[in-house]
This record gives C-alpha cells, sequence and structure tokens, in this order.
C-alpha cells in the first residue's frame, strides 16, 4: 500500500490528541461523545498489538461511567448514554473487554424506553437524535444478552417500536409503499419525507432489515421494510448525466431537493446501503441489483462539484465515503469499490492542511469562513482513524455498525 507510512503517522497524530483532549468533549455517545473516542484507542490497541493505547480506553470509559453515576442524562444514541451503552456493548461483542454489561447498564433501561417512546408518540424516529437509535442499542443489547428475562425486555421493547413504526406509518397516495414524515429543516419547520441514512427512512429500512435477520420479528416487521424500500424507490431520478440517482427529501406536492451530497450522512450512498441491506435478508436479487448501481453510481463521483466533498469528517466528508467503499469491497469483492476507497482516502491524505487544526483536519461548518478542528468519530479525528485503521489492517472490524454501515 503506498501510502501506508503516511496514514500511520496520521494515526500517531491523531491518538496523541485524543488522549490529551477527550476530556474537552462533554458528551457521551459513541458519534459525538468520548464513548465513539474510546472505540479509537481499542482498535488502535488491536492495529498495534499493544496494550498501551485499549488502556487509554478504559479510562475514557471509567470517564463516561463516572459522569453517569453524577448525573449525566442526556439520553441521545449519537451524543448520549444509548450511544455509551453501544460501545459498550460492541466492546464485550468484539473481545475487546470482559465486562457485565447486564448490570452495568440495565438499570438505564427503563429511562431510554421512556425517551423512545416520547419520541415516537411525538413523530421523532431520528436515528442519530431520537426513537431509531434507542431501538437501535436495545437490538445490540437483545443479541448480546445472556439473562432470559431481559431478552424478553428487550424483545418487548422492540416490538413496542415495530408497533410505532406501524403505528406512524402513511401509506402513499400514489401506490408506491410506505413513508414517514419528519421535520426536514429545524429553522423553517419545513416537514416532509427525508430519505436519508443519518436522520431519514434509508435508516428506518436498515434497522427493519436487521430485525428482518430474527426469526423473532422477521414477519412482523416485513411489511413494513418491503413498503419503506418502495416508497425510496419511488423517488429515482431519471435521465442521463445525473450527478445523483436519489433526493435527500421529498415534500408533498411532489417537491424534491433533487441534488444530493455523496456521503454517509444524505444521498446516494445511504440508499443504496439500505437497498442492499435490505437485499440481503429479503433475498431480492432484483433490488441487490438496484443497490449495487446505485453505489457504483456514487464510485463513479469524484470531484468537489459532483459529490459536494469540502472536509474529510466520516459525517459527510471524504473518509465516510471511503469507510463505506471499502466496507462494500469487503462483503462483494469488487474492484470498483475497492479503488473507490482507495481514492477517499487519498483524497482525505491531502485535506489535512490546517495547520490549527487537530491532525492537519477541520470540519466545513457551511460557510467559507467557518471551519472547525473536532476529535468526535461522525465529525471528527476520531472518526477518521478508524477508517485508516480499517483501511490498512488485516484483521476483520464491525465498529461501523455504530453507523449503519456494516
Amino acid at each position: 500500500m503506498k501510502n501506508k507510512l503516511e496514514l500511520e503517522e496520521k494515526l500517531k497524530e491523531i491518538s496523541t490528541i485524543l488522549k490529551e483532549e477527550y476530556k474537552e468533549n462533554d458528551q457521551l455517545g459513541v458519534l459525538a461523545g468520548i464513548s465513539g473516542i474510546a472505540l479509537f484507542h481499542f482498535y488502535y490497541s488491536k492495529y498495534l498489538d499493544t496494550d498501551k493505547h485499549a488502556d487509554v480506553g478504559v479510562d475514557i470509559l471509567e470517564e463516561a461511567v463516572n459522569r453517569i453515576n453524577n448525573g449525566y442524562q442526556f439520553p441521545t444514541y449519537c451524543s448520549g448514554i444509548a450511544g455509551a451503552g453501544w460501545v459498550f456493548e460492541h466492546l464485550l461483542e468484539e473481545d475487546f473487554m470482559d465486562s457485565d454489561n447486564d448490570e452495568l447498564l440495565s438499570d438505564l433501561d427503563e429511562y431510554l424506553l421512556g425517551v423512545m417512546d416520547y419520541d415516537m408518540q411525538q413523530g421523532q424516529y431520528d436515528f442519530l437524535h431520537a426513537g431509531i437509535g434507542y431501538a437501535y442499542y436495545f437490538l445490540k443489547r437483545y443479541r448480546n444478552t445472556k439473562d432470559g428475562d431481559l431478552k424478553e425486555r428487550y424483545k418487548e421493547y422492540l416490538s413496542r417500536m415495530v408497533t410505532y413504526l406501524k403505528e406512524t406509518a402513511q401509506e402513499d397516495a400514489d401506490g408506491n409503499g410506505l413513508k414517514w414524515e419528519s421535520r426536514l429543516d429545524m429553522e423553517t419547520g419545513l416537514r416532509g419525507y427525508n430519505l436519508s441514512l443519518s436522520h431519514g427512512m434509508s435508516s428506518i429500512v436498515i434497522f427493519l432489515a436487521k430485525l428482518h435477520e430474527i426469526e423473532t420479528f422477521k414477519e412482523s416487521v416485513a411489511p413494513l421494510l418491503t413498503g419503506a424500500v418502495k416508497y425510496i424507490q419511488s423517488h429515482e431520478i431519471k435521465g442521463e448525466g445525473l450527478y445523483s440517482l436519489y433526493p435527500s427529501w421529498v415534500t408533498e406536492p411532489k417537491e424534491e431537493k433533487s441534488k444530493s451530497r455523496l456521503a454517509w450522512c444524505y444521498g446516494d450512498l445511504g440508499v443504496g446501503l439500505a437497498f442492499w441491506r435490505a437485499s440481503l435478508t429479503l433475498n431480492d436479487n432484483e433490488l441487490k441489483d438496484k443497490a449495487l448501481h446505485i453505489l457504483k453510481h456514487g464510485a463513479n463521483r469524484t470531484t468537489v462539484e459532483d459529490t459536494g466533498i469540502r472536509d474529510a469528517g466520516v459525517c459527510h466528508g471524504s473518509y465516510g465515503n471511503a469507510q463505506i467503499f471499502n466496507r462494500l469491497y469487503k462483503e462483494t469483492s469488487d474492484p470498483v469499490f475497492q479503488e473507490a476507497a482507495n481514492y477517499w482516502i487519498d483524497f482525505g491524505l491531502k485535506m489535512a492542511i490546517h495547520e490549527d487544526g487537530k491532525a492537519g483536519y477541520k470540519q466545513w461548518n457551511g460557510k467559507d469562513e467557518d471551519w472547525e478542528g473536532r476529535i468526535s468519530l461522525l465529525e471528527g479525528v476520531a472518526g477518521i482513524g478508524l477508517t485508516i485503521i480499517d483501511h490498512i489492517s488485516d484483521f476483520e472490524s464491525h465498529w461501523d455498525e455504530c453507523l449503519m454501515i456494516s
């Protein structure tokens, strides 16, 4: 690998920054908080075959527990307790730790369930900040707990989420499946049908696909899963020379945000991943071909004008694209995806140009003068580091399940 040494040097920089600065992050969640930073340290330890960095990871998780014990209550998957709990589960699952998560986490269940109930009753299903995020955490607990009573508890929680999705689903007036309305713009209050992975229906599809893999839930979620896929499919953009194949969102009457970026958060990659996961559990070859078509179309988008890529972070930057394409290459062995992953890794290295950034990186916040150095998994160098490790390591990992990529 031509740039392996450069990538390893970048990992050293990132490791030092995260060790020194993690306490400045006042959030806990896997994507925006310190538990995601701990995740980097465990994987970096595995890559270097040393306990040194894992010890830092343990210190960070102890800090997370102490904050909860001292009254920290913010619940969300992205930023709060549910996301931190997901990290504890993942580390146990991957044999990084031997913790009693049933004892450590189960006392938080009632609180998180109450927040999930409230959000879904308000029609707020957002993966990062609302209902689906809590259900995604409970799915992890359902899979991992060895306690029969807790297993039944999480089965009931997940069944409750399926019921909420049934109750809040709208049948499309044109017969194109099922859709869920949400707020599209916080400032204007615009409402409609978000197709994205970060906040929209692609996350519902992947969540339902994961439930569909479990025999207990298969029958109840199948109509919701196929209905959601049908609705998103109905908004494919037709024509030649297209930037993107799907809009970011749809409003009524039929107005679409027609050009979408190439990124994890919004656009074709989230839709393609959702279709890919659904096709595998539904054993639907036609949908599988559709997913690969979308994802290969994305692999051929490379210019700044075509992709909207302005920074390096996982959320809407080059390393997020690299992680998605690297995952797809591992699952399909298609060299198109390997080439795309390599392209976006190289692109990301070239973006480390900010002398006052974190390891040279800053996140673009929407304006030319608005850039900020960040350390989190979703928007900062922890996610960049995890993506680099996945790209150059020879071991299999699934940390990107926290992003619904795997």
